[in-house]
Formats: C-alpha cells, structure tokens, sequence
C-alpha cells in the first residue's frame, strides 16, 4: 500500500478535476478509516467456561476469609508456564476484570490475574502470551451454607483470543479454599476450645479461692472459739483452783488445826477446790491426794 501512495505522489497531475488514480487512491484511505479498531482491552468475544461450583457448610463470613485469601496468594494454582517451576506466581488480586463476562447473579465476586503467561498448561489451546484470570463467586444459601463458584480463563495479550480452562486450575483453587477454611475453622474450634479450658480453669480458680475465704472464715472462727475456751478455762480455773501461800503448808485430814497432817505442801503448789467452808477449804492435790486446807493459807492463781 505504501508503494501505491508513492506513485501517487510522484504523478504530476495539472491542477483541476483529480484523476482516477486520486480518486481511488481516497477511496482506499476513507475505507482503512473506517474499519473497526480491535480493542486491547478485551478478548475478541467474551468466554463462558463450565466453571466448577462447590457448596461449603459454613458462614459466608468464614467463606469470605477463605476465598480473599486464596485470591491474594499470588498463585494461579493447577497450571504453570515451565515445567522446572511448581508453581505459578506473580498472581495480582484485583477488583474487577473484563477477562470474564460480567456476573449478573446473586453473590460476591473476586478476581485473581497473572500477566504474561506463556502458553499456560491445562488451558485449552494455547500459545502465545496472554493473561490467566480467575473469577470466585460467594454465593450465600442459609446462615451455616455457601456456596463458591470459580471460573478460569487464559486470554492472549495480541489475538485476545480466549481459552478456557480444562477444570484443572478451578479444582486447585477450590482446594485452596477448602483448605484455607478449614485451618479457619479449626483455628476457630481451637480458640473456642481455648476459651472454654481458660472459664474451665476460672471457675476452678474461684471455687478454689472460694474454698480458701471459707476455711480461712472457719480457721478464723475455730481461733476465736479457741480464745473463748481459753478464757473459760482461765475463769473456771480461777474459780475452781488455789495456790499454797509461802512458806507452804500442812494437807490436814479434817478441816481443822488439831488433825492429822497427810502431808506438806509446798509453797505455789495449786490445788483443787472440792469442798467450800467457811474457813476451811476441801482440795486435791496434783497428784490426786485430798485433804483440808484454811482458807487464809491459800491464794488467787495469778
């Protein structure tokens, strides 16, 4: 076409009426004008792909965290682009996509991209350079039950031509997301576990403690009681017992100064009151004799 142009202009035409040549020569670049542009953005014709859909028994709050991490791994999971890696990294999470067509159904939608794929495996047909995308969708069914719908395609950067997945990139992702929610599920038993053994444990703390303010409630009033008993016993024993007045004396066997001496006491010795008379009183000693003593030659303990 440029050597067209080029004799075009090197045809030296007098001024006037154009010749045939420029005619159609105008012709030619309204027509190129005129066709379509293609467009880079998008492929060629949007793909549906049969996509791989799984329902979980769980929140979509716990499906929400599963999937979102999934999406932000940086992993198109269940295809590569060389087989020495594993793996395929380099994946963006993004908000939205034309890769797909947009997703008129109920739920929420996530995408997951990875720029400058080179002829990606499990994709059907492919070559050339292209960008593999992947769609989830949360879908909700009840308060315990959602549904994930997930969706992979690879589309070429200068053909934009669209190649679906063969299942196997939507069946890895899906076990990422089943498996990023169990750890989550778990992760929530074994908190709800942990927190059952912490009240588990703070009730035995309590009642322990409860246990302790209770003995130390009745340690405190066996002390008391014991106090109390003590002090009867001093009273009692006030009322009941006498000391031998220094320099001792005579245990007499009648309550009288003409009786038998049973044996002398010493001084300080205490006694027991038996009997009570006016002047004499009836003892026993420590070593369980009895006898009479006069009453002026006994004492008060101290």
């Amino acid at each position: 076409m440029f050597s067209f142009f080029s004799r075009a202009r090197e045809q030296k035409q007098p001024f006037g009426r154009p010749s045939p040549d420029r005619i159609a020569l105008l012709l030619l670049a309204l027509t190129f004008l005129a066709l379509p542009r293609v467009s880079h953005s998008s492929p060629q014709k949007p793909l549906t792909t049969p996509g791989l859909t799984r329902e979980f028994s769980a929140s979509i709050s716990d499906v929400r965290q599963a999937v979102s991490a999934t999406q932000s791994d940086r992993i198109i999971h269940g295809t590569l682009v060389f087989d020495k890696e594993p793996i395929l990294t380099g994946a963006e999470a993004i908000a939205f996509t034309n890769l797909f067509e947009p997703w008129t159904g109920p739920g929420e939608v996530y995408y997951k991209i990875r720029k400058g794929a080179v002829a990606p495996r499990h994709f059907v047909a492919t070559g050339d350079q292209g960008t593999i995308g992947v769609r989830y969708v949360v879908i909700p069914v009840d308060a315990n039950r959602t549904r994930v719908r997930i969706d992979a395609v690879y589309v070429e950067t200068a053909h934009r031509e669209a190649h679906p997945s063969d299942g196997n990139v939507e069946k890895s992702e899906m076990k990422e997301v089943k498996d990023a929610l169990d750890s989550l599920l778990q992760a929530e038993m074994d908190a709800a576990d942990a927190r059952r053994r912490e009240q588990s444990a703070e009730l035995v703390r309590q009642s322990y403690t409860r246990q302790r303010e209770d003995e130390s409630t009745r340690l405190e009033k066996a002390n008391s009681e014991i106090k109390d008993l003590e002090q009867e016993i001093i009273s009692v024993r006030h009322e009941i017992q006498r000391r031998v007045k220094a320099p001792g004396a005579d245990l007499k066997a009648a309550p009288f100064q003409s009786a038998a001496s049973l044996k002398t006491l010493a001084a300080y010795t205490d006694v027991v009151i038996l009997i009570v008379t006016p002047h004499w009183l009836g003892v026993e000693t420590p070593e369980g004799q009895r006898g009479w003593l006069p009453i002026s030659q006994l004492e008060q303990l101290p």
